[in-house]
């Protein structure tokens, strides 16, 4: 799978709800860019939100034909996830573009990459950027042991963990939920 830093997009399914979150940096080299970047978009009526990694243009391009994919196939996002990787991995222009995708709806989080992986994880918790790996591990102890949060409140205190550590993750964070 494509290592993409400069952010941290984090989903967590607990206790029947989903909450995708994401900081607001925008890297350019080593330096800050932008401090409030959405990263986060609702699509099809809000039903699934997604959370992009890497080229911002790039991830736009991929979240329109994410869209046009959960048109096409009724708004089945593994159907739709898995024909967009498809595209993805096989195209030539698409080939070339440089994100991950994190997409969730009521039922599933899903990691997308170029790759043409699409995973389900196993524990409900997807992470990907530069600071996926602290704000994974944090959710992960949070769902161990602080069973009182919901899946919001874990995606909120995760990223803040992980824009402790990472310096291309900020504390400026935008989080949505689904229920």
């Amino acid at each position: 799978m494509t290592k993409i830093r400069s952010t941290t997009v984090l989903a967590v399914k607990h206790n029947g709800s989903v909450s995708i979150g994401a900081d607001g940096q925008a890297t350019m080299g080593n330096t800050v860019a932008k401090s409030n970047v959405k990263k986060i978009r609702k699509l099809q009526d809000g039903k699934v939100v997604t959370g992009f990694a890497g080229s911002t243009a790039d991830a736009f391009t991929l979240l329109e034909r994410f869209d046009e994919k959960l048109s096409a196939y009724g708004g089945n996002m593994k159907r739709a996830a898995i024909e967009l990787a498809k595209d993805w991995r096989t195209d030539r222009y698409l080939r070339k573009l440089e994100s991950m995708l994190i997409a969730a709806d009521k039922d599933d989080v899903l990691i997308i990459s170029g790759t043409g992986d699409v995973i389900e994880p196993d524990n409900g918790i997807a992470a990907i950027g530069s600071g996926s790996m602290y704000a994974q591990a944090a959710a992960q102890a949070l769902l161990k042991h602080a069973t009182q949060l919901d899946s919001q409140q874990i995606v909120d205190e995760s990223l803040k963990i992980a824009a402790d550590i990472c310096i291309y993750t900020n504390h400026n964070l935008i989080i949505e939920r689904i229920s």
